[in-house]
């Protein structure tokens, strides 16, 4: 991956005046359809407003609207500066640091943050040959994280934790859900619409697997339960790794992080996940977010 430093981004994003000129080329990159004119038109730039008219008729649009940002007050480049600093750790940053790192309020900071948050959210559909699944706790007090394994099963859903199911393609792409509880009546459907039938699917032994066999999935597991964790290329270390990553941000980071947000959360990490590796930097990653939900 390209490095890309605040130096960089200071360059390039020096003004709102910049901010706003790259949300037009990237929302409308082969030009601006005039809705009067109902033709590609040339737009000029409108003094005193954070819009662009067309040249013949003088019809403005604004590239911030259908965006995070539309109808917001804080600056264009504070929200560009804000993607930039969650896009520059890979555990994520906390909106405190947002307040401390851009000046402004915590009340600003936390909108920010589910803003960006909010567009990190993707469609993605696995159709790797080798898909894990799982499913782990997040939440809760620290005494009821680990239960206990109990008459061959494991104890799930401790008081105070919700149940996030996670997909990997092994080598790929994941796919995180938070969901009501780990029963096959909640992580069956999501296999069964996320996952090719192609697939190898690997899980643990947990029963609510039991019916993948009699879906059309070749299903391979691996029984920790009997302390086993690999048997050749049958484990789920891949998605344990995510959620390893997923809980040390969380509990580094954040701290703490109500049921209602958490899908928020998991998405941001999974859109990290997902581009792992490659050349483009996060924070472009982070932008082309802002230009594609627009559309």
């Amino acid at each position: 991956m390209r490095k890309y430093t605040f130096k960089t981004f200071d360059a390039q994003f020096p003004n709102d005046d910049a901010c706003l000129e790259w949300l037009k080329q990237n929302r409308w990159p082969n030009g601006i359809t005039c809705e009067a004119c109902q033709r590609v038109t040339k737009h000029y730039r409108v003094t005193r407003r954070p819009a662009y008219a067309c040249e013949f008729c003088g019809k403005m649009i604004s590239p911030m609207a259908g965006t995070i940002m539309e109808k917001s007050s804080t600056p264009l480049r504070s929200w560009f500066h804000a993607m930039f600093l969650m896009a520059s750790t890979r555990c994520g940053i906390s909106a405190k640091q947002l307040e401390r790192e851009l000046g402004v309020t915590y009340k600003t900071a936390w909108r920010m943050f589910r803003q960006i948050r909010s567009m990190l959210g993707e469609n993605v559909i696995l159709e790797g040959s080798s898909v894990e699944v799982d499913e782990t706790y997040v939440g809760g007090k620290s005494m009821n994280r680990h239960k206990a394994f109990r008459d061959g099963k494991r104890g799930r859903g401790a008081a105070g934790k919700t149940p996030v199911f996670g997909m990997v393609e092994r080598k790929g792409s994941i796919v995180a859900k938070v969901v009501p509880d780990a029963t096959a009546s909640s992580v069956l459907p999501e296999i069964q619409a996320r996952v090719s039938l192609k697939s190898v699917v690997y899980s643990d032994e947990l029963h609510s697997y039991d019916r993948l066999g009699r879906m059309g999935y070749d299903h391979r597991r691996i029984h920790h339960v009997s302390k086993v964790y690999v048997v050749g290329d049958i484990h789920t270390n891949t998605i344990e790794g995510f959620w390893s990553l997923v809980k040390r941000g969380i509990n580094g980071v954040y701290h703490s992080v109500s049921p209602e947000y958490l899908q928020s959360y998991v998405n941001e990490y999974a859109f990290r996940y997902n581009r792992r590796g490659q050349e483009e930097p996060m924070f472009q990653a982070f932008l082309a977010q802002v230009a594609r939900q627009a559309v």
